[in-house]
């Protein structure tokens, strides 16, 4: 036969190689998705807070996959265990792969030593929210922080993850920052290792 070459088949997904094409998904496409998970969500809860830590879980299930997938195809199934260099990769990283560009900032948290900060001009999943008074302080930061916290307890750096709003003084819009608490036992093995 002429001109047909071997194609190599592969069983499973996570096989593949990663094009090296441009792999963007329309703005327009994640807004109208992320909408309508968060308006699904918000019919079946009570509450704010409710419909906060539903949209940490959906995010905690995408940052755990997001992890796996990342190491298995990227480092060959090498994690990080330093405390700082798992902070540099979600902060530079994985923030990249989701959101197209490193996040704004990370900081080490002044008043607590377990406490370090993803902050964030302009988080994506907040830019075309309008939030009804009603909602009060409602912030849809949560699922970018369950995305964090997925990584991170996947990563064997279990943590505390919440999204806040920080008032820019000039600006209209609040800086989302995503703050995260690590565990004692974080902590801990940090100290052995030095």
């Amino acid at each position: 036969m002429i001109g047909v070459g071997k194609v190599k088949q592969y069983s499973n997904v996570l096989d593949r190689p990663l094009s090296k094409g441009k792999q963007e998904v329309s703005l327009s496409a994640f807004a109208f998705l992320f909408s309508e998970l968060v308006q699904y969500n918000q019919t079946q809860v009570d509450n704010i807070a409710e419909l906060e830590r539903r949209l940490e879980d959906a995010g905690y299930a995408v940052g755990a996959r997001v992890l796996e997938l990342f190491c298995h195809r990227e480092k060959g199934n090498r994690r990080e265990t330093r405390l700082l260099g798992i902070l540099s990769f979600v902060h530079s990283t994985i923030w990249k792969i989701l959101f197209g560009k490193v996040a704004d900032s990370l900081e080490k948290g002044t008043e607590h030593e377990d406490e370090y900060m993803i902050s964030e001009k302009e988080l994506l999943v907040n830019r075309f929210i309008s939030i009804p008074k009603d909602m009060g302080a409602f912030n849809c930061g949560a699922f970018v922080a369950g995305i964090v916290k997925g990584v991170l307890d996947n990563a064997g750096f279990p943590a505390v993850v919440t999204a806040h709003f920080v008032p820019v003084e000039g600006q209209q819009r609040p800086r989302t920052t995503i703050l995260i608490k690590f565990a004692e036992e974080v902590l801990a093995r940090e100290a052995r290792l030095g």
